[in-house]
């Protein structure tokens, strides 16, 4: 199966910094793109932005309307029935992307993963799954949708972690993103939660927290 198609950005020659962030549901890379020259921290070294683009397939919730998803969501219950399987799928296929990095001499822990909504979940499942341990991992406004099934990789063991959700969400509600956060610092990860006050969106403020913690995560590296 060929990569992911993507849209790359790279904010200086020969980045050794990389930063992969996954849309929601029916977006494409493209959605997040705007937000690169709001970071600082982009600005003070090479960082190569890779926006993947999530494949088209029906969604039951919305009808069965073929659009861009990581994966199938069957129930819009509290706790979201979805298609574990093909969610698995989209981060072996995302898998792909960070091994790229690697093979063209980015260090593991010079890579944070993210992801938004749906993209958010598939970054989850990947982040503590990968065998290797990353520098970071972005959760906005999503939900850890393979809590219970998940397969931790002992690589991903005290991951930093960085949860931020609206107060206002009525798509995702809050109290998910929250759920996540608690579970995640019991497992002993390093978890900073942030809320803001938005609906399922990015704000200026949030994107200025993402940008002190991508900092902090690359700077390390």
């Amino acid at each position: 199966m060929p990569l992911l198609d993507t849209l790359t950005l790279d904010t200086g020659t020969d980045p050794k910094h990389t930063v992969i962030w996954l849309h929601g549901l029916g977006a494409n890379g493209h959605d997040f793109e705007p937000v690169v020259p709001e970071f600082a921290f982009a600005r003070e070294r090479p960082v190569r932005f890779i926006f993947p683009h999530a494949p088209e397939m029906p969604v039951t919730i919305n009808g069965g309307m073929v659009m861009p998803a990581w994966y199938d969501i069957l129930a819009m219950n509290i706790d979201r029935k979805v298609d574990a399987e093909q969610l698995r799928v989209s981060a072996a296929r995302v898998a792909e992307l960070i091994d790229a990095e690697i093979a063209r001499g980015v260090p593991p822990e010079c890579i944070v993963l993210g992801g938004f909504s749906q993209g958010g979940a598939v970054a989850y499942e990947l982040a503590l799954t990968y065998p290797k341990r990353l520098g970071g991992l972005f959760a906005l406004s999503t939900y850890f949708a393979t809590a219970d099934s998940i397969t931790r990789n002992e690589a991903s063991e005290g991951l930093p972690i960085f949860v931020a959700h609206g107060t206002y969400d009525p798509i995702v509600p809050e109290a998910l993103g929250k759920r996540a956060a608690d579970y995640l610092a019991e497992l002993g990860y390093e978890v900073s939660y942030h809320t803001y006050g938005m609906e399922h969106s990015l704000c200026l403020e949030e994107v200025r927290d993402m940008d002190r913690f991508l900092n902090e995560r690359l700077s390390a590296c």
